[in-house]
């Protein structure tokens, strides 16, 4: 039920919001993390469910690229994805914004793409692509930001937010 809500809402956001092709940007913070004291941890066994969860909600959206940042986490977060989809996992430096989403933006114009990073990142990207300050860091245990932003220009996006 709750994958169902998701495709429709997001399917029927587009459908009224946008006569253009815009490109739909899905931001999410890298599922939960191992704590093995290194600065590139694994996903723990939380966060392998929560990446898995993540596929099974996304599996019947087109999605045309996934982007991460070069960390494990970021990685293992979209990597279902990609298995399902049948893409690969294109890394992206984690403070990048400006010009890279534009070209994005341009380059998947009509399309999907699923971005994985931090909570400090995150938040950061969907602020450049709405054009104002939106989002602060999420929390350190805060897992659960689903982020859709609809745009045909970056600053000028359209916004949906979900917990999951």
């Amino acid at each position: 039920m709750k994958k169902l809500l998701l495709t429709t809402l997001l399917f029927v956001f587009v459908l009224i919001t946008f006569a253009q092709d815009p490109t739909t940007f899905i931001l999410v913070r890298h599922a939960e993390k191992a704590d093995d004291g290194t600065r590139n941890p694994p996903l723990n066994e939380e966060g392998v469910s929560r990446s898995a969860d993540l596929a099974e909600m996304l599996s019947k959206q087109e999605i045309t690229a996934l982007y991460s940042t070069p960390f494990k986490r970021t990685q293992e977060t979209l990597q279902p994805i990609a298995d399902l989809k049948g893409l690969d996992v294109l890394d992206y430096d984690p403070y990048a914004k400006g010009e890279w989403l534009s070209s994005l933006a341009e380059k998947h114009a009509g399309g999907t793409v699923v971005i994985s990073g931090h909570s400090n990142t995150i938040p950061l990207l969907a602020n450049a692509l709405l054009g104002n300050e939106t989002f602060a860091q999420f929390d350190e245990s805060d897992y659960t930001n689903l982020i859709i932003i609809v745009t045909d220009e970056v600053g000028k996006g359209k916004l949906v937010r979900l917990k999951f």
